[in-house]
C-alpha cells in the first residue's frame, strides 16, 4: 500500500513570554490552508501533535500543556496604520479542536520579532539600532497591540538581562502595549456590574468580577472558594474534582457573560473565558523555589487555562488583572487593597509580574484605554516543520 510522503512547511519555533508556539507566515502555508477552515485546523493539529489520547503530543511540536500547544499565523497587515496581522490558534491536546476565540498575550511578545525577520514590517520603519515599533492588528479580537522590539546592527536583539518569572534564562526586554484592550464588542463588564453573584447549580453561588479586557476573564475570591491564592500547580491540577468544579464555574460564567448561550457550548470554547481567583498579598514559595514576600506584591492571583492551573500567568489574563485592578470595587482591586491605581504587581505560581493599566468612565461605563507589560521572546528553531501530505 502506497503512503503519501511528508511535506515541508516553513516555520519558526519561538518562545514568547512564558509560552512557546509554532509561527507561520500566511503565504508559506499550503494553499488550502491559507484561509480559515477544516484544512487549516487539521494542518495545525498535525504540526502540534493533536489530538493525542495519551496527552503527550509526542508526535508533534506541542509540549502537552496549554502554554506549549499554540500556533501563530502572520501576514502583512490589511489594516491601515498597522504592520502585521496576527492570528492565534490554541490547539487542544487530546481532541481535534483549534480554538480561535482569543489572543495569546505571551506570544504577542514574539510577533514583532517574527514580523521583522519575515519582512512584514516596511524596511523604512525598522531602525538599524534602537527600538522598532511594530503595529500589530490582533485578528482574533480585532484589537491593536504595539510591540517595542529592540534592534542591534539591523537585527532583532534577543539576548539581554531582562528576567521574567516563569522563564529560566534572561533575554532582551520587549515592552507590549495593548490598546483599548476590552475584548470583543460591547461593555467591558458584560453584566453591567463590577461584582456579581454567579450562581452555579450544584456547586454554589460566588462573588465574581466578569470582565472583557485582554481576554474574557471570571475573577473569584480565593477564600470564598476554599483557597489561599498561594497555590502551585499540583494543588489544583492534581485534584480532578477541583478541575471539574472550575470548569463548571467557567461554563456558567461564560453564559452569564453572553459568550455562549448554553453551558454545553463551553466545551467548544476552551480558550475563553479564563477563570481566576485572587487574594490579598501573602508570602509564599514559588515553583522555582523563589521566596515571594507579601511586601513584594499587591495581591496574589492564580488562573486556569485550557482546564489546568497555569504555571505562571497568561499575558492576556495579566491585562485583565491590571485593568480590573485599576477599577475601584472589582474583586481584583479589593484584593489589592482598593482605591485607584495605575499599576499592580501580582504573585503567580512562578513568581511576580507587574502590569500597568489605565481605565476611565465614558458615557457612564468603564472603559480601558491601554495596558502595558514587559515580556521577552527568543527564536528556538527555524526551518521547516514536516507533516504527512494527506493530514489536512
Amino acid at each position: 500500500m502506497a503512503h503519501v510522503p511528508q511535506i515541508k512547511v516553513p516555520a519558526t519555533y519561538i518562545r514568547g513570554g512564558t509560552s512557546k508556539g509554532v509561527f507561520f507566515a500566511l503565504n508559506d502555508l499550503p494553499e488550502s490552508c491559507q484561509q480559515p477552515g477544516a484544512a487549516r485546523d487539521a494542518l495545525l493539529q498535525r504540526v502540534i501533535g493533536s489530538p493525542d489520547p495519551y496527552g503527550k503530543q509526542t508526535d508533534g511540536m506541542g509540549g502537552a500543556t496549554s502554554s506549549t500547544s499554540k500556533t501563530v499565523i502572520l501576514a502583512k497587515s490589511e489594516q491601515a496604520d498597522h504592520d502585521v496581522d496576527y492570528l492565534f490558534g490554541q490547539v487542544a491536546i487530546d481532541r481535534a479542536f483549534v480554538d480561535w476565540s482569543g489572543n495569546c498575550g505571551n506570544l504577542t511578545a514574539a510577533v514583532g520579532a517574527f514580523a521583522i525577520s519575515k519582512g512584514l514590517v516596511d524596511a523604512d520603519r525598522v531602525p538599524e539600532n534602537g527600538i522598532c515599533t511594530v503595529r500589530i492588528w490582533q485578528k482574533n479580537i480585532q484589537k491593536t497591540i504595539i510591540a517595542h522590539v529592540p534592534m542591534t546592527n539591523g537585527e532583532v536583539q534577543e539576548t539581554g538581562d531582562f528576567e521574567l518569572d516563569g522563564v529560566t534564562f534572561p533575554a532582551a526586554e520587549v515592552e507590549v502595549e495593548f490598546l483599548d484592550p476590552a475584548d470583543g464588542e460591547g461593555s467591558m463588564f458584560p453584566t453591567g456590574n463590577l461584582v456579581d453573584d454567579l450562581e452555579v447549580p450544584g456547586v454554589g453561588t460566588f462573588k465574581a468580577t466578569m470582565i472583557n479586557a485582554g481576554i474574557p476573564t471570571i475573577f473569584l475570591d480565593a477564600e470564598e472558594i476554599g483557597y489561599t491564592g498561594t497555590e502551585l500547580q499540583e494543588a489544583i491540577n492534581g485534584d480532578p474534582a477541583a478541575l471539574e468544579r472550575f470548569e463548571t464555574i467557567r461554563a456558567y460564567g461564560a453564559v452569564r457573560m453572553g459568550l455562549i448561550s448554553d453551558i454545553a457550548e463551553a466545551a467548544t470554547r476552551q480558550h475563553t473565558p479564563k477563570v481566576a481567583f485572587c487574594a490579598p498579598a501573602k508570602a509564599y514559595t514559588a515553583s522555582s523555589g523563589k521566596e515571594v514576600g507579601a511586601d513584594d506584591i499587591d495581591l496574589c492571583v492564580r488562573a486556569l487555562s485550557m482546564g489546568k492551573l497555569h504555571h505562571a500567568m497568561m499575558g492576556t489574563a495579566a491585562v485583565a488583572i491590571g485593568t480590573a485592578a485599576a477599577i475601584p470595587g472589582t474583586l481584583v482591586n479589593l484584593a489589592a487593597g482598593g482605591g485607584e491605581r495605575k499599576a499592580v504587581t501580582f504573585g503567580h505560581p512562578s513568581g511576580t509580574l507587574k502590569v500597568g493599566a489605565e481605565a476611565e468612565v465614558v458615557d457612564g461605563e468603564w472603559t480601558a484605554t491601554k495596558a502595558i507589560m514587559s515580556r521577552s521572546a527568543r527564536v528556538l528553531m527555524e526551518g521547516w516543520v514536516r507533516v504527512p501530505g494527506d493530514s489536512f
